[in-house]
């Protein structure tokens, strides 16, 4: 099978596998995307491995000569949310009192590509298509099972799914020092339901374009820039940066998001380090900063819904959908990600990693949260690479993120009336084939 046809098949596997997306683990960043890098809990930006690693450092495709990697993640994650507490009859009450609900929906397929071509000795382009953010939540209600749903509208529940497709140009600075830049293409889906009464309420500045509108599509272009090189002997120093990307606007979601439908990708960098301990084992240290608040639609705080806000009756710029509206409330986050890998012999190669991250939701943005519940703060992976011949490889990985809840009050309610938890732990099973060529 021709390159060009790989090519082609990966790209139609990408775009049917994008609305099965569900990434939620740091924040709604996935941990890591290259499957060798998700066996060292994302780390890589001074180790690249494999021809996704642009997704890290564009600089380190370069070191990839001709190469192609295909394969995917079988991505699990468990959420729900519980609810203590008897609504009082004059608030937005969740639910119809105390209740536990998890969400539908716990198995997704994650695929990813990528292809690197030598240009020359010093030069290389490449093509990487991967997912990097999304979140999905379904909690049943309606008539037919006997529930009033947990905003009372029927099933709840919010699906965001994002593809990115990034064209790398890499070079050489030295013998052991590169530069990278990706030109990225962005295509994401969003589709919600079961939030009508936020319109009835009057939080919403256009309930037509609040919920139940099907899905939703919006395309944005932009950058990530990258360097790598090796600084003293043993020791590679890596650095990556991808700027904040302008998305087009959500428009049936226009009452939802902030801004009329706004939804862009928040601006990252990555610092690291890869300390080559023998010629068998590599000890890596990543530092990740993802800038939520660059988003209002993602950080803004959902209390100017509450009386007193600048929402009223639907008027006022911080009602859903409104120019400063309201959002979920997230805060910038920082991932602190080690790896460690070792070559037990010529054919296998050995990975763990564990990373950890702020907590990106508050205790009082609870009540919109339920929706995207991104509470996972800590993962343990491990990984291994089974080489066939000289040109080709099976690679594996695993990661647990562990369980972690955050707590708070109905801030729509009366004080104290319900208190809710948001709950999440996670599984992922990934895999892919690579060869040279």
């Amino acid at each position: 099978m021709t390159s060009n046809k790989l090519i082609k098949q990966a790209l139609m596997f990408a775009l049917v596998g994008v609305s099965a997306q569900a990434l939620a683990t740091n924040g709604y960043f996935t941990h890591g995307v290259g499957v060798k890098d998700k066996g060292m809990a994302g780390a890589g930006v001074a180790y690249s491995k494999d021809t996704l690693s642009a997704a890290t450092n564009p600089a380190g495709m370069i070191w990839q000569g001709d190469r192609q990697d295909i394969g995917g993640a079988l991505f699990a994650p468990m959420r729900s949310y519980s609810v203590t507490g008897a609504p009082s009859g004059g608030g937005f009450n969740i639910g119809n009192g105390d209740q536990s609900i998890e969400s539908e929906n716990e198995a997704f397929l994650i695929p990813q590509f990528g292809q690197n071509w030598m240009l020359d000795d010093e030069s290389a382009i490449g093509l990487s298509i991967y997912g990097n953010g999304g979140m999905n939540t379904e909690y049943k209600g309606g008539t037919a099972i006997g529930m009033p749903g947990t905003f009372g509208d029927g099933t709840a529940g919010v699906d965001l799914a994002q593809l990115f497709i990034a064209t790398t140009y890499s070079q050489k600075i030295s013998d052991k020092a590169s530069w990278g830049i990706s030109g990225i293409l962005v295509y994401q889906t969003f589709e919600a339901e079961g939030l009508g009464n936020f319109g009835a309420f009057g939080f919403s500045s256009d309930p037509d374009n609040l919920t139940d509108n099907g899905e939703d599509t919006s395309t944005g272009f932009g950058v990530r820039l990258g360097i790598q090189g090796e600084v003293s002997p043993g020791i590679t120093l890596g650095v990556s940066y991808q700027p904040e990307i302008d998305m087009d606007e959500f428009d049936d979601y226009s009452g939802l998001f902030a801004e009329g439908g706004d939804f862009d990708i928040p601006s990252t960098y990555i610092i690291g380090m890869a300390w080559q301990i023998s010629a068998e084992r590599v000890f890596l240290v990543d530092i990740q900063q993802i800038n939520y608040e660059d988003v209002e639609a993602v950080s803004n705080s959902s209390s100017s819904l509450l009386p007193g806000g600048s929402c009223s009756g639907g008027a006022g710029d911080g009602c859903l959908g409104g120019s400063n509206g309201a959002g979920f409330g997230w805060q910038d986050i920082t991932v602190i990600k080690l790896g460690y890998e070792w070559q037990a012999d010529d054919n296998w190669i050995w990975r763990l990693g564990y990373s950890h991250s702020d907590q990106p939701i508050p205790g009082d943005e609870v009540v919109f949260n339920i929706l995207a519940p991104g509470v996972i703060e800590d993962h343990v992976t491990f990984g291994f690479t089974h080489r066939i011949d000289q040109n080709s490889e099976w690679n594996f990985a695993f990661m647990y993120a562990l369980e972690e809840d955050v707590k708070g009050s109905n801030n729509f309610e009366a004080p104290g009336a319900q208190a809710i938890e948001i709950e999440m732990d996670q599984y992922e099973l990934a895999a892919s084939y690579s060869r040279r060529f």
